[in-house]
């Protein structure tokens, strides 16, 4: 994809860790002022590093960031997305932790929502369908009280 000057648009590749707890609910961070896309929420993970299977960049991003280990599981969404200056492709697993406590290090917030809920937040524009798929593929269907 080309910007309106014609110049070429620097192309990420990220992955992001869909983290479940023990009761279904799903670990959501927002980014901090010092970041891109700042105050927007998104599944915590980062960009592949040459080498690195998609598994082994999030199990390592997840560290850095939240000081904890994971398992990574299946794939929910694979979604390419074209911001105003960049163009970033997510894929999102969904994962638990193996190992240690969260710990946030860096992000302005983080919170554990049920997969229905998560539509409280205002997510980062790349992970809106990761959101939507979880909320069909885990959300509970609407009417159903706890």
């Amino acid at each position: 994809m080309r910007e309106r000057n014609g110049v070429m648009k620097k192309k990420v590749h990220v992955v992001g860790a869909v983290i479940f707890n023990e009761s279904g609910e799903i670990f959501c961070a927002q980014r901090s002022k010092k970041m891109t896309l700042a105050h927007y929420w998104e599944f915590p993970g980062g960009k592949i590093e040459a080498g690195e299977t998609k598994e082994q960049a999030l199990r390592r991003e997840i560290k850095e960031e939240l000081t904890c280990e994971i398992e990574v599981y299946e794939q929910i969404d694979d979604t390419t997305y074209a911001y105003d200056t960049f163009i970033v492709r997510l894929e999102t697993f969904r994962a638990k932790v193996i190992q240690g406590e969260l710990v946030n290090k860096e992000h302005a917030a983080i919170k554990w929502l049920k997969p229905q809920d998560l539509c409280q937040l205002n997510w980062a524009p790349a992970d809106i369908p990761a959101v939507e798929k979880i909320q069909q593929l885990y959300g509970e269907p609407h009417g159903t009280t706890n």
